[in-house]
């Protein structure tokens, strides 16, 4: 059917064909990544919940990406922050780093779902373009020949049905990956979401313990004086 179809027609198969080679490659590759990216973050959400401080996790997330990132952040926004007394606005500004990184790393991970969104939205219209476009030429070769033999008719309208088979073929596993994926881009963005609040706790507890420990430094400098 494929080699007898017009070339209109021909050309709206390829396409779709390689659409939905395009679905499966991308759906392997960021399910992979995906995938990994979940189990390294649930990972790091465990030794942050296991710090007694920043410095001691980033220490503990060293080289392993993702949050690392984010506990590198928080701590040079609080030694750039040093000398200053409002507590309140250093975590306002560790908060607003921590939210930036975590919306880099969302943006980073969404990369290829619009792939397979537009795959899935437009498929089933190419294919739909094909059939009328074969089924045009059929009526046309109808009336050349003068004939409603159904040996003459059928053939041309099974390959333009093609096309549309084709469409969908290639639009419901695209439509089924791309909900799917976006199940686990949620997921994956609330581990991120979750290891942030973790380290901005750190943080808040690395600045009311250097709070505490001032009023006690200046008491002991009272005594020796």
């Amino acid at each position: 059917m494929f080699l007898s179809a017009h070339i209109v027609v021909k050309a709206v198969m390829v396409g779709l064909v390689l659409a939905s080679v395009l679905t499966w490659t991308v759906a392997l590759a960021k399910g992979f990544e995906l995938w990994a990216a979940k189990r390294l973050a649930r990972r790091q959400k465990m030794l942050l919940s296991q710090a007694r401080s920043l410095a001691e996790a980033h220490f503990a997330l060293a080289d392993q990406g993702q949050l690392e990132q984010a506990a590198r952040a928080a701590l040079d926004e609080i030694e750039l922050s040093k000398g200053l007394r409002d507590k309140e606005s250093i975590k306002e500004r560790v908060s607003s780093r921590l939210d930036r990184i975590e919306a880099s790393f969302g943006r980073r991970m969404g990369r290829g779902a619009g792939i397979l969104a537009t795959i899935g939205a437009l498929s089933p219209f190419v294919g739909l373009f094909g059939t009328v476009w074969g089924i045009m030429n059929s009526f046309i070769g109808i009336s050349k020949q003068h004939t409603t033999n159904l040996a003459v008719v059928a053939p041309g309208i099974a390959e333009a049905l093609l096309a549309t088979a084709l469409g969908l073929v290639a639009a419901i596993p695209a439509v089924a990956i791309y909900n799917a994926f976006s199940r686990g881009l949620a997921s994956y963005r609330g581990l991120c979401a979750d290891g942030a609040a973790e380290i901005l706790l750190l943080a808040s507890r690395d600045l009311d313990r250097a709070e505490f420990a001032r009023p006690a430094l200046h008491s002991l400098d009272q005594a020796a004086e």
